[in-house]
């Protein structure tokens, strides 16, 4: 039987969640764009943004990976990629830095970046 997160994305992988552990070899083997969504429990725009980046991952058909990185667990990642505002959704391809996108952005701006590096 599937659970319910399973039947509400009918097989859609479920969001990565990176630690400072995981983070360089997760995106080293991951193929295509990834989103990472640098957020905290605290932040409203941070629980704003995240059904939408959930969204173009999910419509992108595999080419866009969303991973998240929760910035009060992971001070590290987020002083290595200068993360000073929340949310900043930072796009990899082939791990490296592609784009970058501070604060709760529209999502027309996040599907206009998707489109053009996916």
């Amino acid at each position: 039987m599937m659970s319910p997160s399973q039947a509400r994305n009918r097989g859609v992988p479920e969001t990565i969640h990176l630690t400072e552990r995981s983070f360089d070899e997760t995106l080293a083997a991951t193929r295509g764009l990834v989103m990472v969504d640098f957020w905290a429990e605290w932040c409203g725009p941070c629980r704003a943004i995240a059904p939408v980046l959930e969204e173009l991952a999910e419509a992108s058909d595999g080419r866009v990976t969303l991973m998240k990185v929760n910035v009060d667990e992971n001070h590290g990642l987020a002083t290595r990629y200068a993360i000073r505002s929340i949310p900043t959704i930072v796009f990899f391809n082939e791990g490296a830095v592609v784009d970058r996108v501070v604060g709760a952005a529209p999502k027309a701006l996040l599907q206009d970046i998707v489109n053009g590096r996916a």
